[in-house]
This record gives C-alpha cells, sequence and structure tokens, in this order.
C-alpha cells in the first residue's frame, strides 16, 4: 500500500525508529520474548471517554489481567508533548482529564471504550497478552482546520504538528520501550487491530467537511496501517449518532453524510467493519458524549467486531 499524504515517509521513519521494539530485540535487552497483540485505538471525544470511573461496578475497578495500555498525551495542534507517555496495566481512568508526564500518569476521573474493550479481548484470547496504544483528542477533525485539530496529514500551521503526528508520536513512544510490562522480557509486539471513534467534528462543520469524509476516513484508515506495517490490518469504525438534544432536534447538521461514509469505507473494504451500538446507547446532558453505560457496551462491542474481522480477515 502506497499511504497519501506529505507525512507518508514521516509514518515509514516512525516505524523503521522502532522497529527492533516491534520485534522484540532491542539493543541490550534480555534474550526471552514475551508477546503481545497490539490494538490502536483512536478519534475524538468518545474516544477520549466520559465514563464516570465512580459509577463502575467493583469487578470493573481493578487491573485487567493481561492487558497493559500505552494512552499518549492529548494535546492541541502544534504541541510537543503531544503523545508521550507511559506503558501500565489496564484499569479505570484513562478518558477525559488523564494526563500524563511521559515519566508517570495522572489517572482521571473517567474512562472510555478502551477498558471495556481491553477486559473483553483479553477474555476472549484467553491465551494472548493484550496492548493497547491510545491516542485521540476531543472534538477534532479529519478535514483539514475542522474543529480544535485536525488530522489531515496535509495540514500544517504553526509548527506543523497536528493530531496525525501526535497518533505517530505515541505510536513511536509506545512501541519504543523494550519491556512493557516490566517483568524483565523484551516484548514483540504484533499490530493486531485499529479501532477509530470519530467523526462529530466533521459532522458538525460543514457539508464540505462531511462530504469529504469518506476519502479522509480511507486516507487516514490507511496511513495508521501503514505506520503498523500492515496494509490490510483489521479495522473497527464505531457509527457516529446524534443525541437529538438540539433546538432544532439535530446537534449535528451534516451528520447523515458522515455516517453515509462510515457505512460506504467499511462495506467496501474486506478488513473493516461498522459498530452500530451506538444507536442504542444513551447520551450525558451535554448531548454530545455517551454514559457511563455505554462506554461499557461500545467497548465490548468494539472486542466483539475486533475479535470477528479478525478471524474472517485476519491480522496481517
Amino acid at each position: 500500500m502506497n499511504p497519501l499524504g506529505r507525512r507518508c515517509a514521516t509514518a515509514v521513519v516512525a516505524v523503521a525508529a522502532v522497529a527492533v521494539a516491534m520485534t522484540g530485540c532491542a539493543p541490550g535487552s534480555p534474550t526471552a520474548t514475551s508477546t503481545f497483540e497490539l490494538y490502536f485505538l483512536g478519534g475524538q471525544s468518545n474516544m477520549d471517554g466520559y465514563g464516570y470511573v465512580d459509577e463502575l461496578p467493583d469487578q470493573l475497578r481493578g487491573e485487567a489481567d493481561r492487558v497493559m495500555i500505552f494512552t499518549g498525551l492529548s494535546a492541541l495542534d502544534d504541541d510537543p508533548a503531544g503523545g508521550i507517555g507511559v506503558w501500565e496495566p489496564l484499569r479505570p481512568g484513562y478518558g477525559t482529564g488523564f494526563r500524563t508526564d511521559g515519566t508517570a500518569n495522572q489517572i482521571a476521573d473517567r474512562f472510555g471504550p478502551e477498558l471495556m474493550f481491553g477486559r473483553t479481548i483479553g477474555n476472549l484470547k484467553p491465551q494472548s497478552r493484550i496492548a493497547i496504544v491510545k491516542y485521540s483528542m476531543g472534538g477534532t477533525g479529519l478535514a483539514a482546520g475542522v474543529g480544535y485539530g485536525s488530522w489531515d496529514p496535509d495540514y500544517a500551521d504553526g509548527e506543523g504538528l497536528n493530531q496525525y503526528d501526535h497518533a505517530l508520536t505515541t505510536i513511536r513512544n509506545a512501541l519504543s520501550v523494550a519491556d512493557i510490562d516490566g517483568d524483565g522480557k523484551a516484548d514483540r509486539l504484533g499490530p493486531a487491530g485499529i479501532v477509530w471513534m470519530q467523526g462529530e467534528a466533521d459532522a458538525y462543520d460543514s457539508e464540505e467537511s462531511a462530504d469529504a469524509y469518506e476519502e479522509n476516513l480511507e486516507r487516514m484508515m490507511n496511513l495508521l496501517r501503514s505506520a503498523l506495517r500492515i496494509d490490510d490490518l483489521p479495522v473497527v469504525i464505531g457509527k457516529i449518532t446524534d443525541s437529538g438534544m438540539a433546538e432544532d432536534g439535530s446537534v449535528m447538521d451534516y451528520i447523515d453524510a458522515v455516517q453515509s461514509a462510515q457505512e460506504a469505507f467499511t462495506s467496501r473494504d474486506k478488513c473493516a467493519t461498522l459498530v452500530t451500538i451506538t444507536e442504542e446507547i444513551s447520551y450525558l446532558d451535554d448531548g454530545w458524549h455517551y454514559d457511563t453505560d455505554g462506554y461499557l457496551r461500545l467497548g465490548t462491542a468494539f472486542a466483539r467486531a475486533a475479535m470477528e474481522l479478525e478471524q474472517a480477515c485476519g491480522p496481517g
């Protein structure tokens, strides 16, 4: 696959810099290796997550067995800190408000789809170790100049860093760690899938950004596949929906075009699938973000869809 855009070379360089970590042969690392199946989770605020940790049942409050997570710091375009992070066992608290200085994480009181995604995919693969790399930023769009930041690989303002760059930095930082679980063994990270929850900003901004979404979505998924070095890596897309919490009954005036684009992309790409559980889950009063139960259901649906897609398409 030949990814498009001015940062195609950047994606290749980012991966080349961490190739030894992906193969578990980092210089100076132990010869014994542990293997993890790697999933990249990306998007905007409903990937960030607004579920309340204090509303979780006791059985979901502790660390997940055999699941590690690296959450890259969310940052505006041009912020050089975007994508820094630290590997930790998966637990609640990687939602909106999560912070990190690259040496220690500050867990938030919110969580997102990653919580039940990691727990569910771990249960579905009882013999596997799971590694989640997450980068998301609320209010960001695929089209240039949309929202609070842009994922468009060709869009550069100021210092030229945008959300796509932050995602690549997150991947590079995550994969540069030879021993992600600290057990003294070098870790081999094998990309297994991408989960994407985004599109609200493009559906809200303009008819132009919504009409361009199908092309932009396909381009971004292919760029992320390239960054993870598997052309047909399974991709799970979360369908965006409208809460209807607006005076005219529609929060996003151009949502139909974005929904159609999501359906078209996943129908055309044999290694992509659309998760539609979002049609059934409830929103917080802000009209944009799902409630606690919604994120639990969404993460579970993402994991089941990823598993089904891997069986049909394969992770590589």
